[in-house]
């Protein structure tokens, strides 16, 4: 493990008698002065099934607007006024509906947001236009439900025994969860500090009513290779959170891992990341990208498939010369700083050749645009904020959220030439460090977050943009 460089603050090679603590910086974020109608609900509201507000913000001009001066060769062709199979309303500015869903038992709670707390939801946008729900409930499972085009719940929810939630993605026909669970450590022994229960990373696919299909360990441990045994490939404490992609026929996995090295007589317990990849009966498959350990040490683990070049591609935080990296080889996207402040957001596809990364360093949030390693483009947005979000919105655009106050701020931007779209907007829904957007073929993009009880979550829908 000789790429393995000196940790930062928040991993140490052998396991440390403190958790560092993960504090979001609270941005600000200011509504456009002109054209804003919002209803917000109350933070405070009880909770029910159905829409509890709307918000409505000044986007770009309307689509075939004729400069002062010139002479009008056409008349534009009208826009949609709805889109997709849920016939969402489309709209020249972003406009965004949040509903309160009743799960009816107890969802985990936000807690300190670390990267090594558990994740509370998540969600998956259907072919369909509906969604997948997943929970992490206060009784042991991983919970999923159904949403219908208004992000209602319907059917009856199953459940699997998981001790954390990374990620849920859906198809035509189900979906895969991304879950841990028990494991055994065995006997090492740690050449220092104390022991932590051993964990295993599970992908687990489930039919179109929710149930499970199979099931396939991500990590490596088995009956005769526990987490303190030399080689093994585990969740422990250290960061561990995850993401799924698929290819249309497999799914990938990419998350941060434990890897247990044999120093002498004891083993030392590093942290990284690692991409596996399963096919559609379950079977564990070589190459696709896949690897044993990239990036190293690892946070924020983001992937995505393009099509485009029939490449998984992704991209890491790493305290290995401090940078946003794609790992297996590493190659620099972007350069930072071990100062404890490096944060990857998310990855989604340029409009036309290369990927968008969301970043923020200092509390700086910036976009970068890549190819194969070195960001050609580099966007210092005007949100402050330590923990950015990022997801495709439509043809052509991606939207960026950050924390500001007690929700979310949010601002469209061009994913070919990275500049912005019309005015920025609020969400109010309470930000999670962690917890993803989801982009629909429909063009909207759809966010779970903590209701108003500890047995609801409400959904955020920003609405297509015309």
């Amino acid at each position: 493990m000789s790429d393995i460089r000196p940790p930062r603050s928040r991993h140490r090679r052998r396991m440390p008698t403190s958790r560092r603590i993960v504090i979001a910086a609270v941005a600000v974020a200011v509504l456009a002065t002109t054209g804003i109608a919002a209803n917000a609900y109350l933070a405070d509201a009880p909770a029910q099934t159905g829409p509890v507000s709307g918000l409505e913000t000044a986007g770009s001009a309307a689509p075939g607007t004729t400069p002062a001066g010139a002479t009008p060769t056409a008349a534009p062709s009208p826009s949609p006024t709805t889109s997709g199979e849920c016939a969402r309303p489309v709209g020249t500015a972003p406009k965004v509906k949040v509903t309160e869903v009743n799960v009816g038992v107890k969802v985990t709670g936000y807690g300190r947001e670390g990267d090594t707390e558990p994740l509370p939801m998540a969600i998956a946008a259907t072919p369909s236009g509906g969604s997948w729900l997943a929970w992490l409930g206060t009784d042991g499972k991983v919970h999923l439900g159904r949403l219908d085009c208004d992000d209602r719940l319907v059917g009856k929810p199953t459940s699997f025994t998981g001790v954390d939630l990374q990620d849920v993605q859906a198809d035509a026909t189900g979906g895969v969860l991304l879950l841990t669970r028990k494991g055994d450590c065995r006997t090492g022994p740690l050449c220092g500090g104390s022991s932590s229960p051993c964990r295993t990373m599970f992908m687990v696919r489930f039919d179109d009513s929710g149930h499970q299909v199979w099931e396939r360990q991500v990590t490596n441990l088995t009956g005769g290779r526990g987490g303190y045994d030399a080689g093994a490939r585990f969740v422990w404490w250290y960061q561990h959170h995850g993401r799924l992609a698929s290819d249309g026929r497999n799914y990938a996995a990419y998350f941060g891992v434990a890897i247990t090295v044999r120093n002498g007589d004891c083993v030392d317990i590093h942290e990284g990341d690692r991409m596996q990849v399963v096919d559609a009966a379950g079977k564990l498959l070589s190459g696709h990208d896949s690897f044993e350990v990239g990036c190293s040490h690892a946070w924020t683990s983001r992937i995505v498939w393009d099509p485009r070049t029939k490449h998984f591609v992704m991209v890491c935080a790493t305290d290995n010369a401090c940078r946003i990296a794609r790992p297996d080889p590493y190659r620099t996207v972007a350069s930072g700083a071990c100062d404890g402040t490096l944060f990857g957001g998310d990855l989604v596809l340029a409009a036309t050749k290369g990927y968008w990364t969301a970043w923020s360093q200092g509390g700086q949030v910036r976009l970068e645009h890549f190819t194969t390693g070195r960001s050609d483009t580099t966007v210092k947005t005007g949100a402050r904020s330590s923990h950015p979000h990022l997801v495709g919105y439509g043809s052509g655009r991606m939207l960026l959220a950050w924390a500001s106050g007690s929700g979310l701020a949010a601002q469209a931007y061009d994913a070919g030439t990275g500049k912005p779209v019309g005015a920025k907007f609020t969400i109010n829904v309470k930000d999670h460090d962690y917890q993803a957007f989801k982009a629909y073929a429909d063009g909207s993009a759809a966010y779970p977050a903590a209701g108003g009880s500890s047995t609801s979550i409400r959904i955020a829908r920003v609405l297509p943009l015309a």
